[in-house]
């Protein structure tokens, strides 16, 4: 089945969407700090690559075969990328990684200082659940939202998210072997994206096999994902990353280049992407080509 627009033009319209979209996420009638306001806009409004709001809505596409359907998982995607957010605001800072430079400007600390930027990710952080839970007025049923806030939990959480960055943050110089560092990434990175695929399915009311097929795509797209970063860190330019490149050179990080080489870290990207794409086109989805591209252009992104 073939899409309606081409890859690019789909990719620019959902980023649009879900920025008009994170532009209102905040009720006006709330009593919130002008300055706490203003340092959550300046992330979250920031621009990137949405990847994991547009995996939520393309998901839910994948399900019904409808791109009308992608509405009711607009909620689910906005929460996701907040989630994301806060937790760029943390990793950015003098106590984390102490990068000065996101997305082409000054980290978030370095313009409000470090108590406000741990207090705006807070913040992105405790609404994301809000916002979820907002599903429900798009028509998205009351046990799925229930449903995607308990798997939010997770998999942003102690054993997901959470737990990756304390893995990454104990082990930093420690690390010998290729399963430490894929369990670290699984964590760190992957299971986010899963979630966005999994909530997108959700939307869509997807059945149990179609979740786990979501899931699992979501699983070896963020290692792959991960794994380009890498690569792209050692072979991209700092003007199309938007950040200083070999810097995880310069912290002297073990990466997948680093314990693989660069050729065997390619050929284990094409790899993933292969098998998630095996993950989809055996899970029945109505209208899963969209969500094969866009594995296959991260794949062979430059940024």
């Amino acid at each position: 089945m073939k899409t309606s627009v081409d890859l690019h033009t789909y990719l620019q319209e959902q980023r649009e969407r879900v920025e008009d979209a994170l532009r209102n996420v905040f009720p006006e009638d709330w009593p919130i700090p002008g300055r706490l306001r203003e340092a959550m806009d300046y992330s979250l409004l920031a621009g990137g690559k949405r990847l994991r709001p547009i995996l939520a809505l393309a998901a839910a596409e994948a399900v019904s075969g409808r791109e009308e359907t992608s509405a009711k998982a607009l909620a689910f995607a906005c929460a996701v990328e907040m989630i994301h957010t806060y937790s760029l605001i943390h990793d950015d800072l003098p106590a984390m990684d102490n990068d000065d430079y996101r997305r082409g400007r000054p980290t978030n600390h370095k313009v409000f200082g470090d108590a406000m930027a741990i207090l705006a990710g807070d913040g992105l952080l405790t609404h994301a659940f809000h916002v979820a839970s907002r599903a429900s007025e798009a028509g998205v049923p009351a046990e799925r939202v229930l449903a995607v806030v308990r798997e939010l939990s997770r998999f942003a959480g102690l054993p997901g998210m959470v737990g990756g960055q304390v893995s990454d943050m104990l082990g930093e110089q420690g690390i010998t072997s290729l399963e430490q560092l894929e369990h670290i990434h699984l964590h760190k990175t992957s299971d986010l994206i899963s979630f966005s695929l999994r909530s997108g399915g959700h939307a869509a009311e997807a059945d149990d096999r179609q979740l786990e097929a979501l899931g699992r795509f979501g699983r070896n797209v963020g290692l792959a994902f991960q794994i380009q970063d890498d690569i792209l860190d050692l072979t991209g330019s700092a003007d199309k990353l938007g950040k200083p490149v070999k810097s995880d050179e310069r912290q002297q990080k073990v990466t997948y280049p680093y314990l693989l080489g660069l050729e065997e870290s390619r050929r284990r990207v094409s790899e993933l992407t292969r098998e998630a794409a095996d993950a989809l086109l055996q899970a029945g989805l109505a209208k899963p080509d969209r969500l094969l591209e866009i594995a296959d252009y991260l794949l062979n992104r430059d940024h």
